[in-house]
């Protein structure tokens, strides 16, 4: 007998983000049957889901999983909102357990991971989802709309900037090591170079002005659009003007100029994207390969400094990082 509902599972439950897929799966009217973090601080399970099983070690999470699979109880998903490095190992995990997955960004670190997990997917015929909620966005959905209807062959000038004020807190977690969380770019920056590739399609370019502890900028060149980025986690890099209003966050997008309104929107993106997995739709490992490549190569490149055409945010000056630095 097929349950209307789904069982999910969920490893990342302490995190910041570990709400949103919570309220996602009861937005939906599913179960959280069981959910792993190897830190206690979970109390915001009681909000969402009282009775799910809580575990502490990964080895009593899967024996918990197995034994419910032996009583009919299998979890349908495995929602996955650990840190950055360890998504392909429990993307796999989910995989072989008969679970389809909803990862959250970035899917994985390195691009040949995909075909790896390409191979497993085939395997066990189950399949990987992304969260890519950007592309789920009004603002940016009306976006891609307008430079579709645009000429065939105007490219447009496009500002990203996102500054998301860090304490000293983020350089001893997970989040302060490339290694684990794939450098400042990739640990804010993905999700804003999924939607510019989604918008203006594949990358042709791809230069790095900067790429420091706690900001980074460069240019990237799509087929549609010539665009200058500067991403920073250190609040000296917001406008003064923001910082009067007493906000620590400063996102602004502008096209040919003109700004790009999205501040709104985001409450319920992580429960629009559980509602296309769950209709059959979602976003998979392919759709994620651009963004993955495009970090990996930020990552891996050699800053230019201010030269060419850099983000005017570059010329702020360098703070040194608050361990790690004389």
């Amino acid at each position: 007998m097929t349950r209307l509902n789904k069982n999910f599972a969920l490893i990342g439950a302490a995190g910041y983000i570990a709400p949103r897929h919570m309220r996602a799966i009861k937005d939906t009217n599913n179960n959280l049957i069981a959910a792993f973090d190897k830190n206690d601080s979970v109390g915001i399970i009681d909000s969402y889901f009282p009775s799910a099983a809580f575990f502490t070690e990964f080895e009593r999470f899967d024996r918990h999983l197995d034994k419910q699979k032996r009583i009919g109880n299998t979890a349908d998903f495995i929602s996955i909102c650990s840190p950055n490095y360890l998504h392909d190992a429990h993307i796999r995990f989910g995989l072989r357990n008969q679970a389809d997955v909803i990862c959250e960004k970035p899917l994985v670190l390195n691009p040949w991971n995909i075909e790896a997990l390409e191979k497993i997917e085939k395997e066990t015929g189950k399949k990987i989802y992304n969260v890519l909620q950007l592309r789920l966005h009004k603002s940016i959905i009306a976006l891609k709309r307008k430079i579709e209807e645009g000429p065939a062959d105007k490219s447009y000038d496009v500002d990203l900037t996102y500054l998301t004020s860090r304490g000293n807190w983020y350089y001893t977690s997970w989040k302060g090591s490339q290694e684990k969380s794939g450098g400042i770019a990739t640990n804010i920056g993905v999700h804003f170079y999924d939607m510019l590739g989604w918008i203006f399609g594949k990358l042709k370019n791809n230069k790095v002005h900067i790429h420091t502890h706690d900001r980074a900028a460069g240019y990237l060149e799509y087929e549609k659009a010539r665009v200058r980025w500067f991403l920073s986690i250190n609040y000296d890099t917001i406008p003064e003007e923001i910082k009067a209003t007493g906000k620590r966050t400063y996102r602004s997008i502008t096209v040919d100029g003109e700004e790009v309104e999205f501040s709104a929107g985001f409450t319920e993106l992580h429960t629009d994207s559980y509602r296309d997995v769950l209709s059959g739709k979602g976003f998979h490992l392919q759709e994620a390969r651009q963004a993955i490549e495009t970090v990996y190569e930020i990552r891996n490149s050699t800053p230019l400094g201010l030269q060419g055409d850099y983000h005017p945010f570059c010329k702020k000056p360098l703070v040194k990082h608050p361990f790690k630095l004389n």
